[in-house]
């Protein structure tokens, strides 16, 4: 019996679980997804200091007409420790240098002149100006990163400024693709009358690579038996394993039947979708095994609704299913009840709403309608129809046109 859509999902997230954590360098840590809460190990900053090359002083010495005598001089990196700025005193000093005691306030030296030897404040000055305080970024002690956060540059800046060289993130998901068909040649080979060259492999590698796990390409496995065993025996070694094809129900779709052989657990085989009805997954020693259709169009809509969220689940992702926006039909759309159908869209910003229409022929053979598209309209199974005018979930796979 097949699964509906959300139930095939449902069991594949409850599934798979989320892969071991290993230590990595700073240099290697974007886009990973980090496996423990980050405190602050101390004040950021650690001390009172300057924003400005200027001169650390007192405000209330700062009137028109009052020059102040310079004692002192604390570069960067320099020590402020017995240094004090004393009524009618400034001292001069650097951008990040610690500020001295009773300053609370730092003047740029683009506001200042010297004048008989003595510096003149040519701007009004209150207290805390140019004067970062210290602690103001982070407390001792306080979450400044998550676990589950994907770590993006600025993230990555917080932890060298903390002293960190490696932290523990989510080890990437090694996926296991392999394309099967005795008809199917690899890309650069000779090509006979009636072979097509192997194009899910790689595809379906990228788009392993796009969400950060490492793809290993197994080849191409014959429709028998003996060939696909061999090849499904090595996948199995990775953390997850992904076929296309050979999963309907012709004599020669044998995917289903050797992996029953090789001890896979078969969760689901069919869903109420379209494309990709013929969608299987099963579980070997609680590693997920996801077959899919081998028609491109087929495989690329199923990789992204069932495949992707649980790879990002499995690399500790928090957030594995990918986002829809709401937009606005142009052109009516008819479909048979009972199935969620995947609907390549071409989706404009008219700069009042969202507008999506069809981006040509939706025959499951027609790549092109794939590469036109920048969204996946989702047309619910108990619809028959979606008038024009109608707002439909759209997620995006490309940047949105502007008129």
């Amino acid at each position: 019996m097949a699964q509906s859509f959300e139930a095939a999902r449902s069991i594949i997230l409850q599934s798979v679980s989320v892969l071991p954590s290993e230590p990595v360098a700073l240099p290697d840590l974007v886009g990973r997804v980090i496996a423990e809460e980050i405190l602050a190990p101390w004040d950021m900053p650690r001390w009172n200091n300057s924003a400005m090359d200027g001169f650390a002083v007192r405000a209330e010495d700062c009137v028109a007409n009052r020059p102040l005598t310079v004692e002192g001089y604390i570069p960067a990196g320099g020590n402020a420790v017995g240094l004090t700025v004393k009524p009618g005193v400034a001292v001069k000093i650097m951008t990040g240098a610690p500020a001295p005691t009773g300053c609370d306030a730092i003047v740029p030296v683009e506001d200042t002149a010297e004048k008989d030897g003595r510096l003149v404040i040519t701007t009004r000055v209150r207290p805390g100006d140019h004067l970062r305080i210290r602690g103001e970024d982070v407390r001792q002690d306080e979450l400044v990163i998550d676990a589950g956060t994907v770590l993006r540059p600025a993230e990555i800046n917080m932890l060298a400024a903390f002293g960190y060289r490696t932290v523990g993130v989510f080890r990437r998901a090694k996926v296991a693709i392999l394309s099967t068909g005795d008809e199917l040649v690899e890309p650069g080979e000779e090509i006979g009358p009636a072979q097509i060259y192997n194009s899910n492999d790689y595809s379906i590698a990228a788009a392993v690579r796009e969400l950060g796990g490492e793809p290993l390409l197994l080849g191409i496995a014959g429709d028998d038996h003996e060939s696909l065993a061999g090849k499904i025996n090595a996948g199995l070694e990775a953390d997850a394993l992904i076929t296309t094809a050979g999963v309907s129900m012709g004599d020669r779709d044998l995917v289903c039947d050797v992996l029953q052989s090789l001890g896979v657990e078969r969760r689901f085989w069919k869903v109420d979708i379209k494309p990709g009805r013929p969608t299987a997954f099963g579980l070997k020693n609680g590693k997920p095994v996801f077959s899919l259709p081998g028609n491109p169009v087929s495989s690329m809509i199923t990789f992204d609704q069932f495949v992707r969220p649980a790879l990002l689940k499995m690399m500790g992702h928090q957030r594995v299913i990918m986002p829809s926006v709401r937009a606005v039909m142009q052109e009516t759309v008819t479909k048979k009840p009972g199935r969620v159908q995947f609907l390549r869209v071409r989706v404009v910003d008219d700069g009042q709403q969202l507008r999506a229409s069809s981006s040509g022929d939706q025959n499951t053979g027609i790549l092109r309608t794939l590469l036109r598209a920048n969204g996946i309209a989702f047309l619910p199974a108990e619809l028959e129809q979606v008038t024009a005018g109608e707002e439909v979930d759209v997620q995006l796979i490309a940047p949105v046109d502007k008129l």
